[in-house]
C-alpha cells in the first residue's frame, strides 16, 4: 500500500506547504518557542531529520524531515507532520493511507540536528507497505567482538 501524502494548507498562506513570513521580514516567522528554535540546527534547506521510533517496542520506523511549522504541528496535534523534500509541502502520516502515527513524545538530540519522534503506530510505518522502512533491506557489515 502506498502512501501519497496528502498537501496540507499551511495556515496564512495561498500556496500550500510555503510557510507565511513575519511581518516586515523576508525569512519565515517559527511557530516554536525562541528557545527551542534557537537550538534546533536545520540543513540549509532549513529541516530536521526525524527519526520515528514506536514507544512500547523502541522499533525504528522511519526518517521524516521536518521543518519548524511541521515540528510544531507535530508537537500541538498529537499527530506526526513531515515537509516532503521532493513535494515541498506539508503531509500527515495516515491521512491517505490510515496508518496514522500517534504521538507520544518529541526528542531533540544533544547536537539539536536530529529529533526522536516516539509514537503509537497503526498499520504500516513504511509506504511500501512493510512495518518499518528498514524491514527487509539489511545490508552485510563486518562485526567486532566487543572485549
Amino acid at each position: 500500500m502506498s502512501e501519497q501524502p496528502a498537501p496540507v494548507q499551511t495556515p496564512g498562506s495561498a500556496v500550500p506547504g510555503v510557510p507565511t513570513t513575519a511581518p516586515g521580514t523576508s525569512s519565515p516567522a517559527s511557530p516554536l518557542a525562541s528557545e527551542l528554535a534557537a537550538a534546533l540546527k536545520r540543513d540549509n534547506a532549513g529541516l530536521v531529520a526525524a527519526v520515528v521510533q514506536q514507544y512500547d517496542t523502541n522499533e525504528v520506523l522511519m526518517l521524516g524531515w521536518m521543518d519548524d511549522e511541521a515540528l510544531h504541528r507535530t508537537m500541538t496535534t498529537g499527530r506526526v507532520t513531515f515537509y516532503s523534500r521532493s513535494r515541498q509541502e506539508y503531509w500527515r502520516k495516515g491521512d491517505t493511507s490510515g496508518h496514522v502515527q500517534w504521538v507520544k513524545s518529541v526528542a531533540m538530540d544533544c547536537d539539536g540536528d536530529a529529533l526522536l519522534v516516539r509514537v503509537d503506530q497503526v498499520g504500516a510505518a513504511c509506504h511500501t507497505g512493510t512495518r518499518t522502512c528498514f524491514d527487509g533491506r539489511e545490508l552485510n557489515v563486518t562485526t567486532a567482538q566487543a572485549g
